[in-house]
């Protein structure tokens, strides 16, 4: 099949343009530039799923073709004369051969035009901010601090306390005479003291020596900002003005008035809500209709999402790809009249079974969904999409472990240091190889008695 088609696209995510004239073999008009889209291609050509799907069914096909942009910037509605806009109408006017955009198949437009088989499968649900969709119903004590956070916590805890106990032992200032004097800190009493520190209260006795007490000033100061940020990110939730909302269905979103919502004017959304008999759906178009509530185009619609208290409603392809490069942003999990994107032809066109075949013929080899993940590819590294309800994270507070691990770090180098000065200094005075007084220093430390025999007979010739 030998030609050349003249093929009209529409404005939305699945479709991408420079923000000036293309090249010569480009028919482009100007159009308003949409927030989301990525930029333009080397050379100022046009890039997108679509087309890159065009391309691929002109190669498939063997035709030639040219592109320019809706002039009105709209899919097509008819209006109540019976006129058609947007790309509707300049396929039936005979303006374009071909629409290829992210147009829906609906009843009424293929009553006017001939449409191929889906190339991709949407439905209809909204977007709105994290804020809004991870608001809780409820405020609990663990609800400041996330569970990665708290677990972090308690690794802190177990590692402080230990580090405190292991110092107390090492140290000769805290503990000079293993074999008469009786231990202060145990590994139970090591976790009662820095549980007095969290509590704000200290429990005696302190350290004496210089490694356990820069260690117990570390983890005052870790237990007084951990403090700190739970207070005050509990008094914000305690106080958050929407803390009550929480919209994850379409029927949350029918039944709370603080969040104003919409859908694109004229689109085939809109006309699904205004058809619908489900009452929650219903009630949505009619409060659309009252609070006029419409956007003119789908950039605009995700704009007042980012802005908060906007919940835009559309189809769940172009939402998902406002949503992974918009990361403040969520989809609802509920979906509505799942329906599929097709491309739209004259009626009775030769050229609308070859593309059909064409079509199903790439969604079997899998080269429909290669494209959607190469257009639809996440640009929030690190955000699994999970509401976080505004809980503070580990690397919220990543300073403040740091220096906790650096203080616990310091405090057993310099306990070590201080043991082995000690047994350096007893090696120079009994002969001894500098490591064997080591070692029998840290089995008196740890209970295991070793030379205790010895060292008592030198400590008496010394008297």
């Amino acid at each position: 099949m030998k030609g050349c088609i003249a093929v009209v696209f529409g404005v939305a995510a699945l479709c991408r343009w420079p923000f000036a004239a293309g090249t010569a073999e480009l028919s482009i008009t100007t159009i308003k530039e949409e927030p989301y889209t990525m930029a333009e291609g080397s050379g100022g050509e046009l890039e997108g799923y679509c087309i890159d799907l065009i391309s691929e069914l002109s190669q498939m096909l063997s035709f030639k073709y040219k592109v320019h942009l809706v002039k009105d910037n709209r899919y097509g509605a008819m209006d109540s004369s019976g006129n058609w806009s947007g790309m509707i109408g300049e396929v039936i006017r005979g303006e374009a051969d071909l629409a290829v955009a992210p147009l829906t198949r609906t009843f009424i437009r293929e009553r006017y035009v001939d449409m191929t088989a889906s190339f991709m499968s949407t439905g209809i649900s909204f977007v709105l901010h994290k804020d809004v969709a991870c608001g809780d119903r409820s405020v609990s004590l663990l609800a400041p601090f996330s569970t990665e956070m708290w677990v972090g916590i308690l690794i802190a805890f177990l590692l402080t306390g230990l580090c405190i106990f292991l110092v107390g032992r090492i140290s000769p200032t805290e503990w000079a005479e293993p074999d008469k004097d009786e231990h202060q800190f145990t590994l139970l009493h090591s976790y009662w003291y820095i549980t007095g520190a969290l509590s704000l209260q200290g429990a005696g006795p302190h350290p004496k020596a210089a490694p356990g007490k820069l260690i117990s000033a570390i983890w005052w100061l870790f237990a007084i900002l951990l403090l700190a940020c739970y207070l005050a990110n509990f008094n914000s939730a305690l106080h958050s003005n929407d803390k009550h909302i929480s919209i994850k269905t379409f029927e949350d979103l029918a039944n709370q008035d603080k969040i104003e919502y919409g859908t694109m004017d004229g689109g085939s959304t809109m006309l699904f809500f205004k058809d619908s008999k489900n009452a929650v759906l219903k009630r949505i178009y009619q409060h659309m209709e009252r609070k006029k509530s419409y956007v003119a185009s789908l950039e605009e619609g995700i704009r007042r999402t980012q802005e908060g208290n906007f919940a835009f409603i559309g189809e769940t392809a172009s939402l998902d790809y406002a949503v992974a490069h918009h990361c403040k942003l969520t989809r609802s999990q509920d979906i509505v009249a799942m329906r599929g994107y097709s491309i739209a032809a004259r009626q009775g066109s030769p050229l609308l079974k070859s593309l059909t075949m064409a079509i199903r013929q790439m969604s079997e080899s899998g080269h429909l969904a290669y494209l959607r993940d190469k257009w639809w590819v996440s640009s929030c590294l690190g955000d699994d999409g999970t509401c976080t309800s505004g809980t503070l994270q580990p690397y919220d507070m990543r300073g403040i472990f740091l220096l906790l691990g650096l203080g616990l770090g310091v405090g057993l180098l310099f306990a070590l240091l201080e043991l082995l000065s000690k047994a350096r200094s007893r090696a120079q005075e009994q002969k001894k190889s500098c490591c064997s007084v080591l070692t029998s220093e840290l089995n008196r430390r740890f209970g295991s008695g070793g030379d205790v025999t010895e060292q008592d007979a030198t400590d008496k010739s010394k008297a």
